[in-house]
């Protein structure tokens, strides 16, 4: 399975709640299509459970399924798109099935949030087909399972993530990434090339890339001009990038650098929070870690280039496969270590890779950067994605820059690998209380819509 999907264009705030329930809605239309059963469908009923339930609104998982039934796919959802959707279903009850056909629809009828967790993921969500006479001619369930992957119950029980297929290069681990990478003498960057150059051709990886990195940039600049400086939601929070953008120059302060990449994180994830569109990397919520990271080496370092950028994405996408094939990238089912954690891990060995650094040492630094994430919990205020999973991204790519240098520093063997801190994170993850996983049940979420006021 290529790798290159860990990288998509999405739009904010949340790859498993927004993402996924729109690229879901979109598949349930396909189904339909290819089983002749649109034309006699009168009406769509959803429900959201779990997570995608506890935390929906606040998400926009709501809308997302408007949206994605409409036969919006995320690439072409403008804003202004968006709202034609959501204003002839508010106002009319009336949602135009895959952009074709238009049935009745009613927001507070058609939709149930179910707070019950279904057994084989937290954020589950199910579609029923009906005709005229409200008799089922379809349904489906799926389980968005993070970084805007959807499964149906039959692949989800069917575990397909790892290799099946016999292929010349088989990585399932990091210790076959170690080993495959000595054998042919490759760094990170070239055994994911040579990995992926299994699946496509090296012109379309390049390209590929090149595309992610440029929405990664045009992100950063949306972020730093926004059309407004509030971002939407209860909490009312004012944006900060673009402020902080005009106030901080070079000086000679050595923790000036700091704020840089501050900046960059903040501005990126500021454009997640605001609906804007955003690369998942590997997840929406930690969507602004590795550019940061990219823009560090780009912008104050010598020598970044297209080419850099191209290996740094091929390094950081292959270290998140083993995340996605043996824990999680799923916030509402391992906590945020699964979601920030991964993309500072994955940004860590990246740029170790870009540096000149070995597959030792690239392994070394992810297990540092997602080592110091460990047990770290998804309690996003009022379900949104900004408090405090803003300032979080900031946090992971400076702990990803520190990582990456500890490792290229150290002469001793570290005792803990890469595979013995994924594993630990999935089962913290697991041994996680639930209302600490993006349930906004506990932590801060729960203090924070307690209080009186928002300091």
């Amino acid at each position: 399975m290529s790798n290159l999907s860990i990288f998509k264009i999405g739009i904010g705030p949340s790859s498993s709640h927004t993402l996924g329930p729109m690229i879901a809605s979109n598949l349930f239309c396909e189904l339909l299509i290819n089983k002749n059963l649109l034309d006699i469908t009168h009406t769509i009923k959803c429900t959201l459970y779990g997570s995608l339930s506890l935390t929906g609104k606040g998400h926009l998982s709501d809308k997302a399924l408007m949206w994605g039934l409409s036969g919006i796919t995320p690439k072409m959802a403008t804003p202004k798109i968006q709202q034609e959707v959501l204003d002839l279903v508010l106002d009319n009850k009336i949602l135009n099935l895959h952009s074709c056909k238009k049935i009745t629809f009613d927001y507070e009828k058609n939709i149930e949030f179910c707070n019950d967790f279904l057994p084989l993921h937290e954020n589950g969500l199910e579609f029923f087909a009906l005709n005229s006479n409200n008799e089922i001619l379809l349904q489906e369930r799926y389980y968005s399972i993070g970084g805007g992957f959807v499964k149906t119950e039959q692949e989800m029980q069917q575990n397909d993530d790892k290799e099946t297929q016999k292929l010349d290069i088989s990585i399932n681990n990091a210790k076959e990434l170690i080993l495959e990478a000595k054998k042919r003498k490759k760094n990170l960057s070239k055994i994911s090339m040579a990995y992926e150059r299994q699946f496509h051709s090296k012109s379309h990886i390049v390209e590929y890339c090149l595309s992610m990195w440029q929405v990664m940039q045009e992100s950063f600049k949306s972020g730093c001009n926004p059309s407004s400086l509030e971002l939407p939601g209860p909490l009312k929070l004012h944006r900060r990038a673009k402020e902080l953008s005009e106030r901080i120059k070079p000086s000679t302060d050595p923790f000036g650098i700091l704020d840089y990449v501050s900046l960059y994180a903040i501005a990126i994830a500021e454009e997640n929070a605001g609906g804007g569109r955003v690369v998942t990397a590997p997840t929406n919520g930690a969507c602004a870690v590795i550019p940061s990271v990219m823009l560090y080496l780009k912008n104050h370092s010598v020598g970044f280039s297209d080419e850099t950028a191209v290996d740094f994405l091929l390094s950081a996408m292959m270290i998140g496969s083993l995340y996605k094939k043996n824990a999680s990238i799923s916030g509402a089912e391992a906590g945020c270590q699964a979601e920030i954690g991964s993309a500072s891990s994955m940004a860590a060995a990246a740029m170790v890779s870009v540096l000149g650094g070995n597959i030792d040492q690239a392994c070394s630094a992810a297990e540092i950067a997602m080592e110091h994430h460990l047990g770290l919990t998804c309690d996003p205020a009022f379900g949104l994605v900004q408090i405090p999973c803003i300032e979080r991204n900031a946090f992971g790519a400076i702990k990803a820059i520190s990582a990456a240098r500890m490792a290229m520093n150290r002469k001793s063997h570290p005792v803990v690998s890469l595979d013995n801190v994924i594993a630990t994170m999935y089962q913290t993850g697991k041994d996680m209380n639930s209302k600490y996983r993006e349930t906004a049940l506990g932590g801060l979420a729960k203090t924070l819509s307690k209080s009186k006021s928002v300091c």
